[in-house]
C-alpha cells in the first residue's frame, strides 16, 4: 500500500468518534483501502493529548496511532514549517500539518480547509464536501 493521505488530526478524531456523515465515511473507507494513515508528529501529540472516555477509547485510540504512518519533525518540514508560518501566520500545529504535506507530496484531509486553503502547493481533501 502506498502513502498519498495525510490525516489532519480532526480528520482522525472523527474517524475514531464514527462521526462522519455516509458519504465521508465511505471517502474515508475507500482511502483506506488504498493507503494506510499517515499523521504528522504534531498530529500524534494532539491525539495522545484527547480525553477519552474510558481505557477502551484509550486502547482504540493507540491501537489507531499504532496502525499509523507518523512522519516525525524532520529538518525539513521544519524549515517549511517556518516558511509557511511567516507567509500565512497560522497556528504552529496547523503550520507543521501543512509542511508535513508539502515535503512528502501528500495530500492533506481535513474539514479544517480556512486555515489550509491559501498554502499554494497543498492539495485539501474536506471529507465533509464530497459529493
Amino acid at each position: 500500500m502506498g502513502i498519498k493521505y495525510l490525516w489532519d488530526t480532526n480528520t482522525a478524531i472523527y474517524y475514531l468518534q464514527q462521526q462522519f456523515p455516509p458519504k465521508a465515511e465511505k471517502l474515508m473507507d475507500d482511502l483506506l483501502l488504498i493507503s494506510i494513515p499517515v499523521i504528522s508528529a504534531i498530529t500524534e501529540i494532539e491525539l495522545l493529548c484527547w480525553k477519552t472516555d474510558s481505557e477502551k477509547d484509550l486502547q482504540v485510540l493507540h491501537g489507531f496511532i499504532s496502525d499509523c504512518e507518523v512522519i516525525e519533525l524532520e529538518n525539513s518540514i521544519k524549515y517549511q514549517t517556518a516558511e509557511i508560518r511567516k507567509e500565512h501566520h497560522i497556528k504552529l500545529p496547523d503550520a507543521i500539518i501543512a509542511a508535513t504535506a508539502l515535503i512528502f507530496n501528500l495530500d492533506l484531509v481535513t474539514r479544517n480547509v480556512k486555515d489550509f486553503k491559501n498554502i499554494k502547493g497543498l492539495t485539501i481533501i474536506n471529507p465533509f464536501e464530497i459529493d
